[in-house]
């Protein structure tokens, strides 16, 4: 087993020598890598090698003494006879015995007998084997080498001592004597109709063996073999292979040559159908879709395909999609469009909505995706259409405001206020439209915290209806009842507002706190600026839940005539909580004339329900100081 060959991964084994002194040849067909085999008559084997008949796995060993002229010559002859391309290995049996072997020099001294480089050394020399040399003691050797190839590197090992081991594995390239030619593709088709094949072989009488395999392709790229065609059918009908089965179709040629590794000689092959129709997008025609958009922006996309062949389409169908700036594919359900003659056009066009598809997108739009209907190409059938949208960053603004007043903190206002927000974005493609853009809540003087649902009676919401006027309006009507202090308690009111893309208004949430009194009073009233030259306003709070139906203003001279009526109407807007009038007085009476300088009283008159409004005192409130039984004093200068 120590002087064994496995050939192919063990596929064969070639047993060892029969004697010492001896050189063991194996021969390795340069096409088939098929080992020579040795035939044995008597004591003797071909190409006068000696006879392996010492045991099993020798019939490819040729053996020869080195011990003899005659032995080494029958070696010389028998490597010089072998064909160029040869695959040889050698192995020595040495005898551990060192005066028993004949060593390398023996052999060099041949040449004295053949000529110059005429040995058995010599042919291994020329055939790169140069560990030869290095044969001067019981050492065992081997090598390997193609004859007369000199792209081959000869692999060779020789041990150290007498009884240490080596191994060789060596790796060769051979032709094979079977081989494959496959062609490309074919189809999609309408109908297949006839397969054709010519060829020749070189040799004759012929030892190639030739077969054409016709191959189906199913929809998912599955290859089935439908026909195998042996050389005898050069043309053959495929008529009755299904097209909805098998769109595609591909042949395969198997040739073996064993003898000679020659491969059979194809001429021609062809597949004959009934072509499919062929289109193409065609941007030449139609082509529109903006490159940059605002967040919200449509993308108005359209583009033409043309039926560029002889044939027709039926329905078409189409697949489109958009890859976003996360690589999330956005699919469109499309129906199909219709069925497209020859030279005719599909002109599609789509308006995509963008307010989801911030940054860097792709639009893609296949015509006849995957080839659902047979058609000779597909390349030219998609578009890739690359599109940006910009974020808008733009915060939305955010106005409140009681009873259509902007009030200050902890201002007095109706116990049934009308308190509107206004929520406004500048984008004119994303419209505030959802009531989730907005949340109202009130703290209640206990600390409690009060949460409000949209579109009740309390709080409704009006969406923005006009990128040009993009405003949605909230209508907050509650109703406050004081119940833990008579001077008024307060409320906090708290509202965020944000828009469609999370921009919010403001950093925080707007907070406002307010004062509930819920009995109705009017305050002492001043007016403004006293003394005055040429018109003064009135200054006055009024409390409870609503204005009084009627209040009036009577300006009187000292002596107590009224010079003078100042009617609700004419004061203007009045609220609950602290007025400023519209109205100023310019100093003139009822007829419009101007009166003399000099000092004038003033009166209020109130009614609500047929009661006049209690006087309301705030804390820290000193202007009675001014009055005198319901009397102010006014002072009218000169100009």
């Amino acid at each position: 087993a120590g002087f064994s060959t496995a050939v192919n991964g063990g596929a064969l084994t070639i047993g060892p020598g029969c004697a010492y002194d001896e050189i063991i040849i194996n021969v390795y067909d340069s096409t088939t890598f098929q080992p020579w085999q040795n035939v044995y008559s008597g004591s003797s084997g071909l190409y006068n090698s000696l006879a392996s008949t010492c045991g099993d796995l020798r019939q490819w060993n040729f053996e020869y003494p080195l011990s003899t002229v005659a032995g080494r010559k029958n070696a010389m002859d028998f490597l010089n006879m072998l064909p160029v391309g040869a695959f040889v290995e050698i192995r020595n049996n040495v005898n551990p015995d060192s005066a028993s072997n004949t060593y390398v020099d023996k052999w060099k001294a041949d040449t004295t007998l053949y000529g110059s480089g005429n040995s058995l050394a010599g042919i291994f020399e020329r055939a790169g084997v140069s560990i030869i040399d290095s044969f001067t003691r019981p050492r065992a050797f081997a090598a390997f080498y193609q004859k007369g190839v000199s792209s081959f590197k000869p692999a060779q090992a020789i041990t150290f001592n007498t009884l240490d081991a080596i191994g060789l594995n060596v790796n060769c390239s051979t032709p094979d004597t079977i081989g494959s030619i496959t062609s490309p593709v074919f189809g999609p088709v309408r109908k297949w109709t006839k397969v054709h094949w010519r060829g020749k072989d070189l040799y004759h009488p012929h030892t190639d063996s030739s077969v054409l395999q016709v191959y189906g392709i199913d929809t998912s790229g599955n290859r089935t073999l439908l026909y195998n065609l042996p050389w005898s059918t050069q043309d053959f009908d495929i008529s009755a292979v299904s097209v909805t089965q098998y769109p595609l179709m591909q042949l395969s040629l198997v040739t073996k040559d064993i003898k000679h590794g020659i491969p059979f000689q194809l001429g021609a092959w062809r597949i004959e159908d009934v072509p499919a129709p062929e289109g193409a997008i065609a941007p030449n025609i139609l082509l529109k879709g903006g490159d940059t958009l605002t967040m919200g922006q449509p993308l108005d996309f359209a583009i033409a395909f043309k039926n560029v062949s002889p044939y027709p389409f039926d329905s078409m169908t189409l697949k489109l999609n958009v890859i976003d700036a996360s690589n999330i594919t956005h699919p469109y359900t499309l129906s199909k469009r219709k069925p497209l003659i020859s030279g005719d056009t599909i002109a599609f066009e789509y308006l995509f909505d963008t307010k989801s598809l911030a940054g860097a997108n792709t639009l893609y739009l296949d015509f006849n995706p995957n080839g659902i209907q047979p058609e000779q190409y597909l390349f030219n059938n998609f578009i890739y259409k690359p599109f940006y949208v910009k974020s808008d960053g733009r915060n939305p603004t955010m106005d409140v405001t009681f009873d259509n007043v902007h009030i200050l903190n902890e201002d007095i206002v109706s116990a049934r206020p009308h308190i509107q927000v206004r929520l406004e974005s500048q984008s004119q493609y994303i419209l505030l439209s959802d009531t989730s853009l907005v949340s109202v809540q009130v703290q209640y003087p206990d600390g409690s915290l009060h949460n409000y649902k949209f579109n009740t009676d309390t709080l409704r919401f009006t969406p923005a209806t006009s990128g040009s006027n993009n405003v949605a309006v909230v209508d907050f009507t509650p109703a406050f009842t004081t119940q833990y202090n008579p001077q008024g308690d307060v409320y906090t009111l708290i509202v965020t507002g944000k828009d469609p893309q999370g921009n919010t208004a403001g950093l925080t949430p707007y907070r406002v706190s307010f004062k509930i009194i819920n009995k109705p009073m009017i305050s002492n009233m001043l007016n403004y600026p006293n003394p005055f030259t040429t018109s003064t306003a009135f200054v006055f709070t009024i409390t409870g839940s609503e204005v009084p139906q009627n209040i009036k203003i009577q300006i009187l001279t000292i002596t107590g005539k009224v010079v003078r009526e100042i009617t609700k109407e004419e004061l203007g807007p009045l609220h609950v909580g602290t007025n400023i009038t519209e109205f100023k007085w310019n100093g003139t009476d009822m007829y419009g004339q101007r009166l003399a300088n000099g000092v004038y009283l003033y009166h209020v008159v109130t009614n609500l329900n047929g009661k006049s409004l209690s006087k309301y005192t705030a804390t820290g409130d000193n202007t009675d100081q001014y009055f005198n039984n319901g009397y102010g004093k006014m002072y009218l200068m000169g100009h």
